[in-house]
């Protein structure tokens, strides 16, 4: 039988805390969320490898390093109400539970809305709603939100998303150029976002959030 526990410890000690992520709320979320049950079954003997997981169709489940730096910089407060983006099967919103007030999910297939609602509620994260909606459309009737993660890369951040950040609040972009990408932290004031880069990661462009195409004649 899989000793999930030691991977997840083994997890945290080569991977997360290595990244300078010390914060306790992190750590502690990250050691106690089964990130094999959030998982399709083909993916559980995987889950704790130090690389995205591949869903298919362009979607990943992050690796937890690049989780846990978006988190990190993101600095997360009990009293937060959390837009999450993209996050599949739920694992990031199971993490993001143990460190907020609130997490709102957004997934644009039902059935997978569905499944992910279900697995964290048998989780005990009943502090989470997944809706079903397309991810650039967010869930504007449950925010603003304080803060905003996005599952995945993105070329370019809706105006939708931005508009449901609260000023005041700060959102955590993967910007894709190619292969190679750099999260940036955004903070809104005044209705503007100011953008700081945090560090480098990669991932599959999130679907509607590539570059529009401009056609010339």
């Amino acid at each position: 039988m899989t000793d999930y526990a030691t991977r997840r410890t083994v997890m945290v000690d080569t991977q997360v805390r290595p990244s300078d992520v010390t914060k306790f709320p992190i750590i502690d979320a990250m050691l106690s969320v089964p990130r094999e049950v959030f998982v399709p079954q083909r993916l559980r003997e995987a889950a704790y490898l130090g690389e995205n997981l591949d869903l298919g169709e362009g979607r990943v489940v992050l690796d937890p390093r690049t989780l846990a730096k978006m988190l990190d910089a993101l600095d997360i407060q009990p009293d937060d109400l959390v837009l999450d983006i993209g996050p599949a099967y739920g694992y990031s919103s199971a993490v993001i539970a143990r460190m907020a007030e609130a997490v709102v999910g957004v997934e644009a297939d039902a059935d997978l809305a569905e499944e992910a609602q279900r697995l964290l509620l048998e989780n005990d994260a009943d502090n989470v709603i997944v809706q079903q909606a397309e991810l650039t459309e967010g869930a504007p009737d449950h925010g603003p939100y304080d803060a905003v993660l996005l599952q995945g890369g993105i070329e370019r951040l809706p105006d939708a998303i931005a508009a449901q950040i609260k000023d005041g609040g700060r959102i955590a972009g993967m910007f894709m150029r190619g292969a190679l990408g750099v999260v940036k932290i955004g903070y809104k004031h005044d209705g503007w976002i100011t953008w700081r880069e945090s560090f480098d990661a990669g991932a599959p462009v999130l679907p509607g959030f590539e570059k529009k195409t401009e056609f010339a004649l």
